[in-house]
């Protein structure tokens, strides 16, 4: 009887360890924080060059998320008053209580400054601040500005591309071609992918008074156009390695081939903004950059330029 009932507490306390991650998780963003992982460690491993160490780059892109991190749960301690009157939030661990704010506030700040300071002391004292700097950016600048003006986006925009010249800063030292490129990139590419699930959710956003463009008077038309805009300029954005000879053949042609099928699922959702095409876009997004990084690493030219001396 005793076994049993042992078992029956370990499984029980096996259980609650697995939904106390869950929520952890889910106040990390952990679905973005591990685009930012990807992201970050495509820059740093442009950075150490092909004859630099894989662990290096590794170790600069966790600390580069375990920033991006703690931004994410900063920017639920503060939209927690918000986040109960949308459906798409309103089961978060700060709303329900599964996670106390406190406890929010205490790791995020532990993050924050584990991270900068492994970024200042193994790597390099630009990134860290460059990581800092995103961070604050995120939580103090983008989230309020979010219930204030529809330019909140393009603000959100700046931290949300900078994770791989961050990487790249981290492990060569310095804010180089490769790493203003991958900013570049990410930058015009958040633009069609939030503005589909901004529309998806723009209900949500008007209850919660939250200022994106979608859920103003008239702004579902312009949001079609917004993302159009944005996926024309990911265009040539994308080609900048090749036309400064960074990048070959294989990324040359990968990344044409994406960014046109980013642009027509944008021009798409630019004709009529339905729940099909917003959708639409959101998926082709979400394959489109991983994708492009992708392309990065598998492009021979890409290796041999970042040996070269600049």
């Amino acid at each position: 009887m005793k076994d049993v009932r042992s078992k029956a507490l370990a499984a029980s306390a096996g259980a609650r360890l697995v939904e106390a991650a869950a929520d952890w998780a889910e106040l990390a963003k952990l679905k973005l924080a591990s685009l930012v992982a990807f992201s970050a460690f495509v820059g740093a491993l442009l950075g150490v060059g092909p004859e630099g160490d894989l662990g290096r780059a590794l170790e600069a892109a966790l600390w580069i998320s375990a920033a991006a991190a703690a931004g994410g749960a900063l920017n639920q301690v503060l939209e927690r008053d918000v986040d109960p009157l949308m459906e798409r939030t309103r089961r978060r661990p700060l709303v329900t209580g599964r996670i106390a704010a406190r406890d929010a506030i205490l790791v995020s700040c532990v993050l924050v400054l584990g991270s900068t300071a492994a970024l200042a002391l193994r790597f390099d004292v630009g990134a860290a601040l460059l990581s800092l700097a995103a961070v604050f950016l995120y939580v103090a600048i983008y989230t309020p500005l979010k219930r204030v003006s529809s330019l909140n986006t393009v603000v959100g925009a700046v931290p949300g591309a900078l994770p791989p010249l961050i990487g790249f800063a981290a492990t060569s030292g310095r804010v180089d071609s490769w790493g203003l490129a991958l900013f570049a990139a990410v930058f015009t590419w958040q633009f069609p992918h939030f503005m589909a699930i901004a529309w998806l959710y723009r209900d949500d956003y008007r209850r919660a008074g939250m200022r994106m463009l979608p859920a103003l008077p008239g702004g579902e038309a312009v949001a079609g156009r917004a993302a159009l805009l944005y996926a024309l300029v990911g265009v040539p954005v994308t080609l900048l390695p090749v036309v400064w000879g960074e990048a070959g053949p294989v990324y040359g042609t990968g990344a044409l081939v994406l960014a046109l099928i980013y642009l027509a699922a944008a021009a798409g959702f630019a004709r009529a903004q339905t729940t099909r095409t917003a959708r639409t876009l959101l998926l082709v997004s979400l394959v489109y950059l991983p994708l492009l990084l992708s392309l990065v690493l598998f492009d021979p030219v890409v290796h041999l330029s970042t040996s070269l001396p600049r």
